[in-house]
C-alpha cells in the first residue's frame, strides 16, 4: 500500500521530524530538578526572581518573552501592492497627459506651419503676379526712358539753339548800329 499525504512527507525526508517546542523551558537545571519537591511549582505561582550574581554559579531565570503580533504578511503584501499600483497608475497617467500634451502641441505646431506655408504660397503668387505685371510694363517704361533721353536731349538742344539766338541777336545789334 502506497502512504499518502503527511505519510509520504515523513517518509521522503528519511524518518520522522520531531515538533517544535510548543513551551519553552525558561528555568535553570537547578529549578528544574526542585519543581517536582518541596519547592514552588506551576500550581502554586510564578517562579521568583533570583537576585543577579556570577558567585553561585546559578542561570538567572527569566520570563518568557513575547513578540508583538505580526500582521499578516498577506495583508501586507496586498497593501504594498495596491500602493504600488496607485503609485504606478499615477506615472503612467502623468505620462499619458505628457503625450498628450506634446500631441497637442505638435497638431498645433502643424497648424501654424500650414497656416505660414499658405501665407508663403500667397506671397509666392502675388510675387510672380508682380513679376509678370512688370514684364509685361517693361516695354512702356523702355518707351519712357527713351523719351527722357529724347527730352534731354531736346532740352539741351533749345538751351543751344537759345544760346545760339542770343549770339544771332547780338551780332544783329551790332549791324544795325553801324
Amino acid at each position: 500500500m502506497a502512504a499518502t499525504g503527511e505519510e509520504a512527507a515523513a517518509m521522503d525526508s528519511g524518518g520522522r521530524v520531531p515538533a517544535p517546542p510548543t513551551v519553552l523551558p525558561l528555568r535553570s537545571d537547578a529549578e528544574q530538578k526542585d519543581v517536582g519537591h518541596d519547592g514552588p511549582n506551576e500550581n502554586t505561582g510564578p517562579v521568583p526572581k533570583r537576585p543577579a550574581n556570577n558567585n553561585d554559579g546559578c542561570v538567572e531565570t527569566a520570563e518568557e518573552a513575547t513578540e508583538p503580533a505580526q500582521p499578516d504578511i498577506n495583508e501586507l503584501c496586498r497593501d504594498m501592492f495596491d500602493k504600488m499600483a496607485v503609485f504606478l497608475q499615477g506615472e503612467l497617467t502623468a505620462t499619458c497627459e505628457d503625450y498628450k500634451l506634446l500631441e497637442n502641441m505638435n497638431k498645433l505646431t502643424s497648424l501654424k506651419y500650414m497656416e505660414m506655408k499658405d501665407i508663403s504660397i500667397n506671397i509666392s503668387r502675388n510675387l510672380q503676379d508682380l513679376n509678370q505685371k512688370y514684364a509685361s510694363l517693361q516695354p512702356y517704361l523702355d518707351q519712357i526712358s527713351q523719351i527722357e533721353e529724347q527730352v534731354t536731349a531736346l532740352e539741351q538742344a533749345a538751351y543751344k539753339l537759345d544760346t545760339y539766338s542770343k549770339k544771332l541777336e547780338a551780332k544783329f545789334k551790332k549791324l544795325e548800329k553801324r
